[in-house]
């Protein structure tokens, strides 16, 4: 059986783009948005909406910006049968200089955001639904936030945003399913006239098993990228969750051709995924910048070395 309230929201793409600066081929991103057209996924982001002031075209790829004339590179004359999705970054991008929906590409922009941030992340909303684009909060590195800090910030949202869809991010991969349950049921309780979504980083291989605790718990927006590509440990894989849904909307052939066609080949130079570096930031609940740096270094597979220095510096 299948809940036909569910959207699958594929960031490949976007998400992919922070190993690399969005620096991607044309070719490969226009083929990651065919499969994805074809698949019956529901959204595709492909990229940010970043301010061109503070970032430099040719350091950063088209998707950095994701401007009308970078969208219509990838879709060109294709029937959209999916729909388009751009992150934004609170201080990073000028929501007063973006177009009306009905002018854009866009059809919905995703605000991320900290707790600590959550008046601006509304104001910035309040805009862009205004502008009549669909809307998500994505309130990030929950596992972070203090639980009175968060209850307040998610009744800060019912009573002044019209956000469309919150998001329950775990940004360091720490979470395991008793906490997504937990967390999933607050937001429903807080947010009764909101869509909940879910955003699962896979340090510790829980991603997909903590997407399917969200569905069971109610929640419809699920986010998944090919082969779980994305900053360092990556997200869950969009093919595991598409088998998984059983929905007959869903084509999983499109992902799985552009899968052995392009991304066993990218797997060859730029590394995401489950490894112990971003197991052990995961287990401690860090960012994983430091398994980044270390797995750029010489020092690369240094575990027990990398794992007392966290736990000793934890410790401090």
């Amino acid at each position: 059986m299948y809940r036909k309230e569910i959207k699958v929201l594929d960031c490949t793409i976007r998400d992919g783009g922070l190993m690399n600066n969005h620096l991607f081929s044309d070719n490969l991103v226009r083929r990651v948005f065919q499969a994805v057209n074809k698949s019956g996924v529901d959204y595709i982001e492909l990229g940010y909406k970043a301010d061109e002031n503070q970032f430099k075209r040719g350091e950063f790829g088209p998707m950095k910006f994701c401007s009308e004339q970078d969208l219509e590179n990838v879709v060109g004359d294709t029937e959209l049968n999916c729909k388009m999705s751009v992150m934004a970054d609170i201080g990073r991008f000028d929501a007063d200089a973006v177009i009306q929906k009905s002018e854009s590409y866009v059809d919905m922009v995703r605000v991320a955001t900290y707790v600590k941030d959550i008046d601006k992340a509304i104001n910035l909303v309040n805009t862009l639904n205004a502008k009549g684009y669909e809307t998500t909060i994505n309130i990030m590195a929950v596992s972070h936030s203090r639980e009175r800090e968060l209850d307040e910030a998610l009744e800060q949202i019912e009573k002044e945003s019209a956000v469309d869809v919150v998001y329950l991010v775990d940004s360091f991969g720490a979470l395991y399913s008793e906490q997504i349950a937990h967390l999933a049921k607050k937001y429903k309780a807080a947010l009764p006239n909101r869509e909940i979504g879910i955003h699962a980083h896979n340090n510790q291989q829980l991603a997909f098993a903590n997407t399917i605790e969200s569905i069971i718990q109610n929640i419809n927006y699920l986010d998944g990228t090919i082969w779980g590509i994305g900053r360092a440990a990556g997200n869950c894989p969009l093919e595991l969750l598409l088998g998984f849904l059983k929905n007959p909307k869903f084509d999983i052939r499109p992902i799985l051709k552009v899968l052995e066609n392009d991304f066993v080949e990218l797997r060859k130079d730029i590394e995401w995924g489950y490894t112990i570096p971003y197991m052990i930031t995961g287990i401690l609940d860090l960012h994983p910048r430091a398994g980044m740096k270390l797995r750029n270094s010489d020092e690369k597979d240094k575990y027990l070395d990398f794992y007392e220095k966290l736990t000793s510096e934890a410790n401090v």
